[in-house]
Order: C-alpha cells, then sequence, then structure tokens
C-alpha cells in the first residue's frame, strides 16, 4: 500500500471514525476493507434507521458515507436528520449521478460526492481530503463526552449533562455546540457560524446571539461568568475544554 492511501491519524492520536450506510452489502464490505486498510475506524449501518441506532450506541463519527437510495430512510433524509443537530461532514456515494441529484447533494448536504461504480484509490484520496479539510475533533470518541467533571455532552440524543442533571437542547443548540466544540480552542467566526447553522437560510448576527445565550443558560455553572463558549470581541466564538 502507498503512502498516498494513508489516512494519518488524528492529533490526539486515534483513528478517524467513519460511518458508511449502504444497503448494497458488497460495497459496504468493499468501503469498510479500504478504509480499514487505511487506517481509519470504520462502522457500518444497512439502512438510514440502523445508521441513526448506532449513532445512538457509539456516538457521532467524524465522517459519514451516505448512499442516497436506499429503502425506508433515503440518504438525502438521513443527512437532513443528523445534520439539523450537528454539523456531521458528509460524503454521498450513490449509483445517481444526474446533474439534479448531484447538485442538490454538493449544495445542500455533502462535502463531497461519489458515484458508482467507484475506482478504491480515488475513493481513499477523497475520504483524506475530506478528513484533512474538516480538521481535527476529538469529541466523537464515545456516546457521552465528558468536557469535564462538570459538564459532559450527549449529541445523539441532543442532550447536556451540567453537573449530572440532563438539559435537553433543541437542534439549533446542540449543533452550534458541536461546531464550537469540533473547533476547541479555537476561535470561530460569526460568519462561518451562520453558514454552517442556517445554510439555506439568510440570518444575521442578533440571532446567532440569541442562541448562544441560550446554550449558555444550558452549558454553563454560572453564565454571568462563562467557562466554556467564550467571546470573542468582533469576530465570534471559542470553546473552551
Amino acid at each position: 500500500m502507498s503512502h498516498s492511501d494513508v489516512v494519518p491519524m488524528n492529533r490526539h492520536g486515534h483513528p478517524w471514525r467513519i460511518l458508511a450506510v449502504d444497503d448494497d452489502a458488497t460495497v459496504r464490505r468493499v468501503v469498510k476493507l479500504r478504509l480499514e486498510l487505511a487506517g481509519c475506524e470504520v462502522w457500518t449501518a444497512a439502512s438510514g434507521e440502523q445508521a441513526l441506532e448506532v449513532i445512538g450506541e457509539r456516538g457521532l463519527p467524524h465522517l459519514g458515507i451516505i448512499d442516497v437510495m436506499m429503502p425506508g430512510i433515503t440518504g438525502f433524509e438521513l443527512c437532513e436528520h443528523i445534520q439539523s443537530w450537528c454539523d456531521l461532514p458528509v460524503i454521498m456515494l450513490t449509483a445517481l449521478s444526474d446533474e439534479k441529484t448531484v447538485v442538490r447533494g454538493i449544495r445542500f448536504f455533502a462535502e463531497d460526492y461519489i458515484t458508482k461504480p467507484f475506482r478504491s484509490g480515488e475513493f481513499v484520496a477523497r475520504v483524506e481530503r475530506v478528513l484533512r479539510r474538516i480538521g481535527d475533533f476529538a469529541y466523537t470518541l464515545a456516546p457521552v463526552m465528558e468536557v469535564d467533571e462538570l459538564l459532559a455532552v450527549d449529541f445523539a440524543h441532543q442532550k447536556v449533562l451540567l453537573e449530572g442533571e440532563p438539559v435537553d437542547l433543541t437542534p439549533t443548540e446542540s449543533k452550534l455546540l458541536y461546531i464550537l466544540m469540533r473547533n476547541a480552542e479555537r476561535p470561530v467566526s460569526n460568519s462561518f457560524l451562520l453558514r454552517r447553522l442556517w445554510p439555506n437560510e439568510e440570518r444575521f448576527e442578533d440571532v446567532l446571539r440569541v442562541h448562544v445565550y441560550r446554550l449558555r443558560q444550558k452549558v454553563e455553572p454560572n453564565t454571568r461568568r462563562p467557562r466554556y463558549i467564550l467571546t470573542e470581541r468582533d469576530y465570534g466564538y471559542r470553546f473552551i475544554g
């Protein structure tokens, strides 16, 4: 296997975790084999419903590779559901190659769009490119992610545990927290948050401030002195874990 076929671990020393969702067992086997050879940890699901069960049991992956045409919940419906409460990066992997479907997938859901049949070397290279672009994210390693002794987050069930007490999050609050935690210790601009939270709507910073305020009410032990979600004046916000 050449060096270019190796997807590096993230800086936390964990392999990238990828969820492959496809109703074709052969495709699942090929995807799992190629990405495991490249150093990734791969979870598989045969349907959208099963994918949601896997996320509920194991937590969020770093990346989803999702077929479009599946019985029950389609790939687009699965993406729409998951991405309503987190900003999970997705690659669509499908036999559908008509321009309308491709444009819809890229515009609304996916970081990349790969059509079947695919060449395994190119497939791994595209996965690697997306992983490099999305950056490092340690907070995908458990269904309930402990930030510290006071705060834990359960994205799959859209709730936090603040000093052991469960607090429900709205989908927007959950997605906002996900984006900030994915960029932990780094400032995230208001413009980036607006684009990722409402990709198909025009929203303004005053709306974002309201959601940040409400999220702080749920995750901060002392809202007058935030310890997790800090304001970067005239820029945006930073999550401190």
